[in-house]
């Protein structure tokens, strides 16, 4: 992670101008337009209840408010994510651009990117957020923007349609509202989540549906309201959860936590380990019986299960075994080799399933950005076609070349 010279503390400007040069050098900022944007909005003043150190960290998020619990419901994203989701979303000058979720740094930036003679409207679920964003934006200088108090799962506010509409909250499904409110040749950017992993997917209207342009990886609060996510969380043992989205898929926590007593089958299969975002989205969205597993630190300390599993990995089961990914150090592969940990009465049957996708993932898609997804509206087909994930407006796909 960059270091900014302390020196800097007191002039935000300067950290502003580090920031920026950093952002570039990690390409998350590839175009002039976005660098001028985030140039030209003071970042810290969305913030002011933040250290600058903190507000012009390329990798750190700023709590703005939480819920009874304690858990962020809403946030300042961090400087290196909101690079990647406006370079995504390719905005010129003079366009209409809708954000859902709001938070007031990131609607700046719109407006910067879309000029005196663009349109920008923030929407928001919480009143507080709302207010919060409006008070920012008018100290700051951006009165032009507009902020509407409204459920974005339900509809787009007045204004549509919209050349872009960028999503910041985490989002388990696309409403049909938000197809709509594109203009024919508009761009979603959503950060979507599909069976527990959430990539940043820049949409391009295809027909009634939207085709994928590209994705990254990317953490969001999860959205509110009516398009809260749909997922069961099973805890098998104290410090051990699976997740899924996926009806099809059998959680037996009793069973599961039984297999992990049994002694552990460990599969190597031969093939390099490595881009593990992009193995990961590969693995969840095409192995059968998909969920993701993780397990707290001490669960990992007393060797129950392997590191990778603290941060969450996908998870092939049955109604009674569990198979999870792992790796070794192995220079014959280029450094690393996957391979399989599984317990259970089927351990052998789940780790050559699972081995089998790691060694295809390797031989054949062993790169940035070679899925494609698709989002297709309406009733979903009867069966369900395996490379199919059902939502509650329609069907994601993924293919990959």
């Amino acid at each position: 992670m960059p270091v900014i010279d302390d020196s800097t503390d007191r002039d935000p400007g300067a950290r502003r101008a580090d920031m920026v040069r950093a952002l570039r050098d990690q390409d998350a900022i590839t175009s002039d337009s976005v660098a001028a944007a985030f140039a030209a909005v003071p970042r810290h003043r969305f913030a002011p209840e933040a250290s600058l150190e903190v507000v012009y960290d390329l990798h750190r998020i700023v709590p703005v408010k939480k819920d009874e619990s304690g858990l962020n419901v809403s946030v300042m994203s961090a400087a290196h994510l909101q690079g990647v989701m406006l370079e995504q979303a390719d905005i010129a000058p003079g366009m209409k651009v809708l954000e859902i979720g709001s938070g007031g740094v990131n609607a700046a930036y719109l407006q910067e990117l879309v000029g005196s003679h663009g349109e920008v409207t923030t929407v928001d679920i919480d009143r507080d957020i709302v207010d919060r964003a409006r008070l920012r934006l008018d100290e700051a200088g951006y009165r032009q923007v507009k902020t509407v108090l409204a459920d974005g799962e339900r509809s787009v506010p007045d204004g549509a349609p919209y050349d872009r509409i960028i999503v910041t909250a985490a989002a388990w499904d696309i409403p049909p509202s938000w197809i709509d409110g594109l203009t024919e040749k508009g761009r979603l950017v959503v950060p979507l989540t599909v069976c527990g992993t959430t990539r940043s997917i820049a949409f391009d209207r295809d027909g009634a549906g939207l085709l994928s342009r590209s994705y990254r990886l990317a953490h969001f609060v999860p959205m509110q309201g009516e398009g809260a996510a749909e997922e069961r969380k099973v805890l098998l043992r104290e410090g051990v959860v699976v997740q899924t989205d996926d009806v099809r898929v059998p959680l037996n926590a009793q069973a599961l936590n039984h297999a992990l007593d049994t002694p552990q089958l460990v599969r190597w299969s031969g093939a390099a380990w490595d881009l593990p975002d992009e193995l990961d989205l590969y693995l969840t969205l095409n192995l059968p019986r998909a969920v993701r597993v993780h397990a707290a630190k001490d669960v990992v300390e007393r060797g129950l299960m392997t590191p990778a599993v603290q941060f969450g990995v996908p998870a092939l089961v049955s109604e009674d075994s569990i198979a999870y990914r792992t790796r070794r150090d192995n220079e014959a592969t280029g450094g690393f080799e996957s391979g399989v940990i599984a317990h259970g009465p089927q351990a052998e049957a789940l780790a050559d399933q699972y081995a089998q996708l790691l060694r295809r993932w390797a031989e054949h898609h062993r790169r940035r950005g070679a899925a494609t997804f698709r989002y297709l509206p309406g009733p979903a087909p009867s069966p369900l076609p395996q490379d199919a994930v059902l939502r509650r407006h329609g069907i994601v796909t993924a293919s990959w070349t």
